[in-house]
């Protein structure tokens, strides 16, 4: 299992990290294009024209990029590659994962709440437990990660919140099928930039 709980296999398309020259499924990586004004950028959704850069999710891995000019070595060409990269990509990975809860609540696939979740987990409904990284420990700690489920801690109470149409949530949970799987690939991501890969009781309860 790699950063983030992301479970390799060897049925994933596979990519080299330019950074520590590893092969790996390239959901546990973000893809960097360069563009016409020789500006890196990421390539969140993988369908921007030009050839990919692969780096870990990993927000120490996109600075030495940055900071070791790797980009232009991968890229065998000066390019330039803002200071900002990596809080970029944790920015955009973060507004990506708000709206695909968003989304899944809205076809009925998520619900907020400690009662509500908590109610899911026990009727077997819930794939993906959601908790808010600055909530309480303790709170946290009453739930636990579905049964051949996930838990992820990436997104603070107020980005939480922005899902579900709220000012915060602490908990979140969503149901198998729809956007669920997409969330996992995405939320995945965000823990390798935030580093929020578990700390709670909940994360350690498979």
């Amino acid at each position: 299992m790699s950063r983030g709980g992301r479970d390799k296999t060897h049925e994933q398309p596979e990519r080299r990290c330019i950074v520590t020259g590893e092969v790996q499924p390239k959901r546990g990586l973000i893809r960097f294009v360069v563009g016409p004004d020789g500006l890196v950028v990421p390539d969140l959704a993988e369908k921007l024209p030009g050839r990919g850069i692969w780096i870990s999710a990993d927000r120490a891995a996109i600075e030495k990029a940055v900071a070791k000019g790797l980009f232009s070595r991968a890229a065998k060409a000066q390019v330039k590659a803002p200071g900002e990269l990596a809080g970029m990509v944790e920015t955009a990975l973060a507004r990506r994962v708000v709206e695909l809860v968003s989304l899944a609540r809205k076809s009925g696939k998520a619900v907020a709440g400690f009662e509500k979740v908590k109610g899911w987990l026990a009727e077997g409904r819930a794939r993906v437990l959601l908790q808010a990284s600055d909530g309480s420990e303790r709170g946290k700690g009453k739930l636990w990660t579905p049964t051949g489920g996930r838990w992820f801690g990436c997104l603070t109470a107020s980005e939480l919140g922005l899902s579900f149409g709220r000012d915060h949530v602490i908990h979140g949970a969503l149901a198998a099928g729809g956007l669920t799987d997409k969330v996992i690939l995405e939320a995945g991501r965000l823990t390798g930039l935030r580093g929020h890969d578990g700390g709670n009781t909940a994360a350690g309860k498979e």
